[in-house]
């Protein structure tokens, strides 16, 4: 892979490199179509990636190695040739976060610690030039960024092209199951969440402080695989109590300034007991500490339950990402429920 790091905003102060490169091995498993939701997804890949990524800037912005699981989907297919786009989502250690004494690193204001969060998107063009082997050429973009857990918290965003092989030791799968699981019913649900995310004060190795979030909203299940959903987002800053309280900036009434309410609408596309959700909220109420009026949140559900009767329908373990536009807030974490 080679690319650049993209300048996101006008505060990322370290010098762009004129060039950033990456090399990615990725082991994937081609599902067979055996689950109902594997055919109705035209038989995606799972895949377990490993990237190393040389930023060009050894010196400050350093070397990332992540490790992540990803999702390939086919956007359109013929004999010789595939187009497909691919998500992936995990970790990645950075070699030089923004440090003070006694290892000086003050320029890197993009990564405040060497844990963070990796995203990977990519989108590809294939020549099958044999049932075992494929070439590919495409597109990427990665995002690394910790959600505010050490601050500083910009990221470090790169956009690039790749071209490599892929290799089935035993060939893809040529003949698939019909589908035989009749379609599940559209239903509506009534849903609730309950996370807590961590974000820390100051401009480095400050304290750390909770978040608590809470969702109400109702989701819509249609073609047996997909989901939309609205409703209202609550959440509570400790971290901007704590900014009013040491400051003394309105006494009294710090609590009513440390908390964001939202408007929310989204999607969630189904994979078994996997979900990738992605929606967008506009505020009705701002706390102290604004951020720009519109927000977008990307991860994914868990299923620990799921039921077609029942009052409780669904039950999920959930991790998303916070952000405004290219700026992550926070990475949130909790338990979902659907009745």
């Amino acid at each position: 892979m080679g690319g650049r790091v993209l300048k996101h905003t006008p505060n990322f102060r370290p010098k762009v490199p004129a060039y950033s490169q990456a090399a990615e091995l990725n082991l994937v498993w081609q599902t067979n179509g055996l689950k109902a939701w594997e055919q109705r997804r035209h038989y995606p890949l799972w895949g377990i990636g490993l990237m190393v990524t040389d930023y060009g800037d050894k010196a400050v912005l350093g070397q990332a190695i992540a490790a992540y699981p990803n999702l390939q989907l086919p956007l359109a297919t013929g004999k010789k040739w595939e187009w497909t786009l691919r998500a992936g989502y995990g970790f990645a250690y950075l070699t030089k976060p923004f440090s003070r004494a006694p290892r000086w690193d003050t320029v890197n204001n993009a990564i405040g610690g060497h844990i963070n969060n990796f995203t990977l998107f990519a989108t590809d063009l294939r020549y099958k030039l044999s049932n075992r082997l494929e070439w590919q050429l495409g597109l990427n973009f990665t995002h690394a960024s910790n959600a505010a857990y050490q601050v500083p918290n910009l990221g470090i965003n790169m956009y690039g092209a790749h071209m490599g092989l892929r290799y089935f030791p035993k060939g893809k799968i040529k003949e698939r199951p019909q589908l035989q699981a009749p379609p599940l019913p559209n239903r509506f649900l009534a849903q609730a969440k309950l996370g807590i995310a961590f974000n820390q004060m100051g401009s480095g190795g400050g304290p750390l402080y909770p978040n608590y979030l809470l969702s109400l909203y109702g989701s819509y299940r249609y073609h047996s695989h997909n989901k939309v959903f609205a409703g209202i987002d609550y959440s509570y800053h400790s971290r901007i109590y704590a900014f009013l309280r040491n400051n003394e900036i309105l006494p009294g009434e710090e609590k009513n300034y440390s908390w964001k309410g939202a408007f929310f609408a989204g999607h969630e596309w189904l994979f078994g007991r996997f979900g990738i959700v992605a929606q967008v909220g506009v505020y009705y109420h701002q706390a102290y500490l604004r951020t720009m009026p519109l927000y977008q949140k990307l991860g994914g559900h868990i299923y620990l339950l799921q039921n077609e009767k029942g009052m409780l329908k669904e039950l999920f373990a959930y991790g998303i990402l916070k952000t405004h536009l290219a700026q992550a807030e926070l990475a949130e974490f909790g338990l979902g429920f659907g009745f």
